[in-house]
């Protein structure tokens, strides 16, 4: 493996949320076999095929454009074929990437993600490591910024939002259903079995993906509705009430007060907009 172009950096103490610690831009020849990381990575490989071998997926074919998430402590082997592949790289730390784990954002079950938009993420990649190389603090910002950046793009492609057939309905597509009929009264079981899954297994993908059960999803939803028609209509609180499937205004007051700490009626003088 012949490196070209490698930085490493300590994280600083005031970049506890993220920070980026390392980035290079190699040709490689050579695999990487049974490593430990002590840091997340992400490798991008421009150009070029091999494989990504891990504890929870097995082995996997790579063929760029692609990137693969690393996750520390978590042996992995990965390399090219015999032509050889073109990658870059970061290593990054922080208290901000349990949220990229909880949200869903990067996952160990998922670490392969082709990419449609290879020029974007070659952006982001080499200002993030220009960034490295001025090493301030408001270039170790900007290069956090860019990694977050990439998580962000990567989620976004079509692999990393659904599922596969072998693996059920499309969690998308159920998260949506729910939240077009979040002011409906819905019988959980009956709509599990629209999509042909448990009213359990509908229970963990749905808190798996948003951070909530699927009632706790749909209030939320309702609730977002109702701060939305408090900042932004004159409707009375009654009507509001109703307009997001509470026959009760004074329950709906009681539990927005429980849940946002003030009435709708402070929320509306705190947040109206016209």
């Amino acid at each position: 493996m012949k490196t070209t172009n490698a930085i490493y950096r300590s994280p600083l103490a005031t970049m506890g949320g993220l920070a980026v610690t390392g980035s290079g831009r190699q040709h490689v020849t050579h695999s990487v076999k049974a490593r430990k990381l002590p840091n997340y990575a992400v490798v991008l490989v421009e150009h070029g095929q091999g494989f990504l071998e891990t504890e929870a997926v097995g082995r996997q074919s790579v063929k760029g454009p692609a990137l693969f998430w690393l996750f520390p402590n978590r042996q992995h082997s990965y390399g090219p074929d015999e032509d050889g592949w073109s990658e870059r790289w970061a290593l990054f730390e922080g208290s901000v990437v349990r949220d990229f784990l909880r949200l869903r954002l990067i996952s160990e079950q998922s670490p392969l993600i082709p990419l449609r938009n290879l020029d974007r993420v070659q952006r982001l990649f080499s200002g993030l490591h220009a960034d490295l190389l001025e090493d301030t603090n408001l270039a170790r910002a900007s290069a956090a910024s860019a990694l977050h950046q990439i998580v962000i793009l990567s989620a976004r492609q079509p692999s990393g939002t659904t599922l596969s057939p072998q693996e059920g309905p499309d969690i998308v597509e159920i998260i949506e259903a729910l939240r077009r009929r979040a002011t409906e009264p819905l019988d959980m079981a009956a709509f599990a079995a629209e999509y042909g899954i448990s009213s359990a297994t509908l229970r963990r993908k749905v808190a798996a993906e948003v951070g909530l059960p699927p009632k706790g999803f749909q209030l939320r939803v309702r609730m977002d509705h109702a701060k939305e028609l408090l900042a932004t209509t004159d409707d009375k609180i009654e009507i509001i009430a109703s307009r997001i499937g509470f026959d009760d205004a004074f329950y709906f007051s009681r539990l927005f007060h429980e849940r946002e700490n003030c009435t709708p009626r402070e929320f509306r003088a705190r947040y109206r907009t016209s």
